[in-house]
């Protein structure tokens, strides 16, 4: 090789870092944005809530214990948010290790279907997860891949009224296996989110507050944005693919690519 080639060929090797860094500053700016919207929910039912404690809009003592109970409540919910946030956190800068193990895809999909099927049924959704090849081995966290591709299950599920979720794998890339999970919903719900603000100033919104606390956890677009940064940080990568057009109905489908393992153990 000589120098141009050389020069050429460290050229596209800056390129790359730069494109590079740039995909990440703009994931991490969308992290710290999405973090923020996600936590102000919770923070905005909490403060509606001592806003009518404060104003002396409880009826008597008992209703007002009622009110700081909830408020207790979706404080120890707030904390929990907050916990899976940090936790996924500090797995990406280093302060907590993970462990790597060669893990056959049979049992971790096992596992998944235990943890998701429950609720697919009490959804009415059929959850199929289809056992892959035996020979088929990946190099992950195993609590960690678990926990992942359940809860992006777990995200699919509270996004559907009907249909069905299919759980397969593929192996088409060198040294990576695919995990797929393909939904009967739009990919628009994976990207939006609404957000709830509360005006407490009338008692009408207690209902609101009361069903925004009960059911406060992570929305579907930052369990995925945690998953993808988690997934990365194993050396895999997540992404999300709208099929609509290929179907006749709509059809979202989660692309997990996991680092292939070699099982030694034989």
């Amino acid at each position: 090789m000589n120098k141009y080639e050389q020069l050429e060929e460290e050229l596209k090797q800056v390129k790359l870092a730069y494109q590079m860094a740039a995909q990440m500053s703009e994931f991490k700016a969308s992290f710290l944005a999405r973090t923020s919207h996600e936590l102000r929910s919770p923070l905005s039912s909490l403060i509606g809530i001592h806003q009518l404690i404060l104003s002396d809009l409880c009826e008597n003592p008992q209703e007002e214990k009622e009110f700081i109970e909830q408020a207790y409540q979706s404080a120890l919910k707030l904390m929990k948010l907050i916990d899976e946030i940090v936790a996924v956190s500090k797995i990406e800068h280093g302060s907590t290790s993970l462990c790597f193990e060669t893990l056959q895809l049979t049992k971790i999909f096992h596992c998944v279907r235990q943890l998701t099927y429950l609720q697919a049924a009490n959804r009415n959704l059929k959850l199929t997860v289809t056992e892959p090849d035996p020979i088929l081995y990946v190099l992950a966290d195993r609590a960690r891949l678990i926990q992942l591709v359940a809860n992006l299950i777990d995200s699919g599920i509270s996004l559907m009224d009907g249909g069905e979720i299919e759980v397969t794998t593929a192996s088409n890339v060198p040294n990576f296996v695919d995990i797929h999970i393909d939904l009967q919903c739009s990919a628009n719900l994976w990207l939006d989110s609404k957000e709830t603000t509360n005006n407490c100033s009338d008692r009408n919104l207690l209902k609101e507050i009361d069903t925004n606390g009960s059911k406060m956890k992570l929305s579907p677009k930052m369990k995925f944005m945690l998953s993808q940064s988690l997934l990365e940080t194993m050396g895999g990568s997540l992404k999300l693919l709208d099929l609509s057009s290929q179907s006749s109905q709509y059809l979202t489908r989660l692309v997990l690519s996991c680092k292939k393992a070699i099982d030694y153990s034989n």
